[in-house]
């Protein structure tokens, strides 16, 4: 099987006349963690809904774990694991019932929902019902699902927003973890400080397009060039148009 999990063919999305996503290409390998970048506008969360299957595009292919996700939706979803923005959680269940859900649905291995617990520093809360919980609290639980399971690919939709540091610290960890073991990480963020030193790939939107897509010898020599540079990348290939 190729490396490339998750292989994304002329994905466009149309929101009336508006083009949210303009043909976007992109091959996500497994074992990379990927961050995706761009203003307000840009169409990122669009496009991983449309990824996940939550939002039918206008067209374009989408192929997870080499299943079409439009053809064989549940085998595709199976090898998904999708944190959106604000977390979908059931309300009325508690972390625990609640990711023991997700690990059923997903058939995952056992102990696979106190790994996700442990790792993500949720123990001393797993019997909270998740309509308690704070913003912050509910970014990790929504990270925990979809962390669970064999996954092949992980979309994350600012996921490590408003964490405190040692909640962020655990879950950087548990995102290299997840590609340690083989998934491909695709993360929305604009969080650049802690995010640009865990990634192998970077990539720009803008108005629906990829502006910039560095990896490898080219995203190390950026990011050698200090906290500063991809900063730098960034506004040199976004306009500043003023509040979206």
């Amino acid at each position: 099987m190729s490396d490339h999990v998750c292989e994304i063919r002329d994905l466009v999305v149309h929101y009336g006349k508006r083009v949210a996503v303009d043909h976007l290409s992109l091959d996500l390998q497994g074992g990379d963690v990927t961050l995706l970048l761009g203003p307000n506008g840009a169409g990122k969360s669009t496009a991983l809904s449309a990824i996940s299957g939550a939002l039918l595009p206008t067209s374009g292919s989408i192929r997870i774990a080499g299943h079409d996700i439009a053809k064989e939706p549940l085998l595709a979803k199976q090898k998904l694991g999708f944190a959106d923005q604000p977390p979908a959680l059931y309300e009325f269940l508690t972390i625990t019932e609640h990711l023991e859900f997700v690990a059923a649905v997903r058939g995952a291995p056992a102990g696979e929902v106190e790994r996700v617990i442990s790792q993500l520093q949720l123990e001393g809360i797993a019997r909270r019902p998740c309509r308690e919980l704070s913003f912050g609290m509910r970014q990790r639980v929504g990270l925990a699902a979809a962390l669970i399971g064999e996954v092949a690919l992980v979309l994350l939709d600012e996921t490590l927003n408003g964490l405190d540091p040692y909640a962020a610290r655990s879950a950087r960890g548990a995102v290299e973890a997840a590609a340690k073991r083989g998934a491909a990480v695709l993360m929305s963020t604009h969080l650049l400080g802690g995010a640009e030193r865990m990634c192998q790939r970077v990539i720009i939107m803008d108005q629906g397009r990829v502006v910039a897509d560095r990896s490898g010898d080219e995203l190390a020599k950026l990011v050698m060039g200090g906290a500063g540079a991809l900063e730098e990348l960034y506004v040199s290939v976004v306009a500043d148009r003023g509040p979206a």
